[in-house]
């Protein structure tokens, strides 16, 4: 049995201020190294431990990952980085807050870019700042391989063949794997690892910093999930019911 551990980054600046940050190089607030350590404590609680760490370019979820192995003594596990597990790109929403894009775009429509699969923000233009093709980091890609706006059907397609090609490979080798995203690309694993709906996504929220611990048979097909911060009854109701609620405006 393999096991695979996936894990939000703590909240960041952005979160707090409730602006679509996808790929804005955003740093951690400090309650999100907060919960950064605390999920390493979890973790180390669990007797976790890790042979390899994969994360994305983006410094909330490398610096989350930091966080995590030095609270569990795992500082010298390598580390990989892969810009196909950054998060969604919202195009032309990057950057504001959620009553900003509302004032702009209408209530209805941005929860339709926030929940629906396969419908994207407005793209934005090639020589827009935001653009990450006209960021150093990206230098080494083609700029026809960088998004200008992504649905998560879109961040979807971005990461499979990171999955496929390195993450899979590793696993059968044996390789206890820890992987520190974000919310859009574990959005994405998860749907693709639990065969969950397009329709049914639109209701799955991953926690900021909440561990979730995968058991695989030979297939590498799921056998148990396990989050490890406990939930509480209410937040699984009010969770429910605000899922419901989004699926139902943005119809």
């Amino acid at each position: 049995m393999a096991t695979l551990t996936i894990l939000r980054h703590g909240k960041s600046l952005w979160n707090k201020e409730k602006r679509f940050t996808g790929w804005a190089d955003v740093a951690l607030s400090p309650r999100g190294m907060t919960e950064a350590k605390q999920a390493g404590q979890l973790l180390k609680a669990r007797g976790a431990t890790f042979d390899l760490c994969y994360t994305s370019y983006l410094n909330r979820a490398t610096e989350t990952l930091r966080i995590v192995l030095d609270a569990m003594n795992l500082s010298h596990v390598p580390i990989q980085k892969d810009w196909r597990l950054n998060e969604r790109h919202y195009g032309a929403l990057q950057g504001l807050n959620w009553w900003e894009a509302r004032k702009k775009y209408g209530v209805k429509q941005v929860l339709i870019w926030q929940r629906q699969f396969d419908i994207p923000p407005p793209p934005l233009n090639v020589t827009d700042s935001r653009f990450p093709g006209n960021d150093p980091l990206y230098s080494h890609l083609s700029p026809a391989d960088l998004p200008q706006s992504e649905s998560l059907k879109d961040t979807l397609a971005r990461l499979l063949p990171f999955w496929h090609d390195v993450a899979i490979p590793e696993i059968r080798r044996g390789k206890r794997l820890l992987i520190v995203a974000h919310h859009n690309s574990l959005r994405g694993l998860l749907k693709h690892l639990d065969n969950i709906s397009d329709t049914d996504i639109a209701n799955i929220t991953i926690r900021t910093a909440d561990p979730m611990v995968y058991e695989l048979n030979q297939q590498i097909v799921p056998v148990s999930r396990e989050n490890l911060r406990p939930r509480s009854t209410f937040n699984q109701f009010i969770q429910r019911i605000l899922g419901r609620w989004l699926q139902g405006i943005s119809r």
